[in-house]
């Protein structure tokens, strides 16, 4: 199962409020509206992980992550996981100055990681920093305006990067820091952190998809043998799927070459597509993954006289696939992230259009038992209601063959 990533973001804008970077806060849970932070440690290097689970193109769209770090976590190697562009360090007020700290950024500096100074105050402690950072940021809520305005003079003299305000929280605080020449807000003023979660695919699903994207993008099958080779488990259900009744093969297989010669790489696929959804069943996913099963073969048995053995394979891909957020917990935005698929699969599962929609809508009435929209639907591919029903029986009959073969309990 997988396990629950929160991270809340909270925009930082420029002068003409368009949004610049993101802020990205700690969350225990998707309710949260505070850090709760009982480890700064912990805090630092959830976030990072959180980041790369959820994505940093879909998270960031693009613009800078600034993440809070403290000294611990600012001397760990996780600060080196996250790419240099997208990312600026908050240094907290906490962190002592020392020869050591400085000696760090300047080694991510020259790595390609930029810095900022967090709740920055005017302590001579603080100033070896600030030829070393490309941000200050400047809590406007916790002192009153004058204060600000002096901080700002006394920094400049020895600066030369940019401000941000943050917990602006008014019209009026918004035009008093930009008169002081403040580049970049932060506040309520704005938008308050926005919630997010996503569950991350987990090691073993991310070794099933890489091995799908290179079985549909190479016919290497050297290249093919070798990913599987780096998996022991993968290759022991290949292997035990190949010898089974359900693979149609009259001669034992003892070998990854062997298999990957007598499947062919449309079967591979299917059966990697197939071990995807069926994976980690408790008793709900169990019945949900047979409901994928039984859904994608009903769609590749009606497109069998109707398009080509090309298309029946993306049909059934398409009618398995229909399930695969509640079965791997991910959204299928992600799925199509890690796993680009052919536009007449994708068009089906997120717009319900394209050339395999009517297939799908046709299973999932199927499911219903719906007689009036199966009827529609049939009428859409010009089929019939009994043909859909013996359609539907063959794909029952079907899964409960070969589900037993590819389901990681029977290796």
């Amino acid at each position: 199962m997988g396990k629950e990533t929160y991270l809340a973001r909270q925009p930082i804008v420029d002068a003409e409020h368009n949004l610049f970077g993101y802020e990205l806060l700690f969350r225990q849970s998707l309710a949260s509206v505070s850090a709760q932070i009982t480890s700064q440690l912990q805090a630092g290097v959830e976030v990072i992980s959180s980041t790369l689970c959820l994505g940093p193109d879909w998270l960031l769209q693009g613009k800078l992550a600034f993440i809070n770090l403290d000294e611990a976590t600012l001397m760990s190697d996780f600060v080196c996981l996250l790419p240099p562009h997208h990312v600026v360090y908050e240094i907290l007020e906490t962190v002592q100055v020392t020869p050591v700290l400085i000696a760090r950024i300047q080694e991510l500096r020259q790595m390609g990681y930029r810095f900022a100074l967090d709740d920055f105050v005017c302590l001579d402690e603080y100033r070896p920093l600030l030829p070393m950072v490309d941000f200050v940021k400047l809590d406007v809520l916790e002192q009153q305006p004058e204060k600000t305005v002096e901080i700002i003079a006394h920094i400049r003299l020895g600066f030369s990067g940019q401000f941000i305000a943050e917990k602006v929280e008014s019209r009026e605080m918004f035009e008093l820091c930009r008169g002081c020449g403040i580049q970049y807000f932060q506040g309520y003023y704005f938008a308050r952190p926005e919630n997010l979660a996503s569950k991350t695919i987990q090691p073993g699903q991310i070794a099933v998809l890489e091995l799908m994207n290179k079985v549909r993008t190479c016919e290497d099958l050297g290249e093919i043998e070798e990913l599987l080779r780096r998996n022991a488990a993968l290759t022991l259900r290949l292997l035990r799927y190949v010898n089974s009744a359900a693979s149609g093969l009259q001669q034992q297989v003892h070998t990854v070459r062997q298999a990957l010669t007598l499947t062919g790489l449309q079967t591979l696929y299917r059966w990697l597509a197939l071990l995807l959804v069926t994976a980690n069943p408790t008793p709900t996913r169990a019945l949900a993954a047979r409901t994928a099963v039984t859904r994608g073969r009903i769609c590749e048995l009606l497109g069998q006289s109707r398009l080509s053995r090309d298309a029946q394979d993306e049909l059934f891909i398409t009618g398995l696939f229909s399930l695969a957020e509640p079965l791997m917990e991910i959204s299928l935005a992600r799925l199509l992230d890690y796993l680009p698929m052919p536009e007449p699969i994708v068009q089906a599962l997120v717009d319900h259009s394209g050339p395999y929609a009517p297939f799908l809508k046709l299973a999932e009435a199927s499911e219903r038992n719906d007689f009036e929209q199966i009827a529609r639907y049939a009428a859409d591919i010009d089929s019939s209601p009994e043909e859909v029903n013996l359609a539907q029986l063959q794909s029952l009959a079907w899964t409960e063959a070969l589900t037993r073969e590819a389901s990681p309990q029977a290796a």
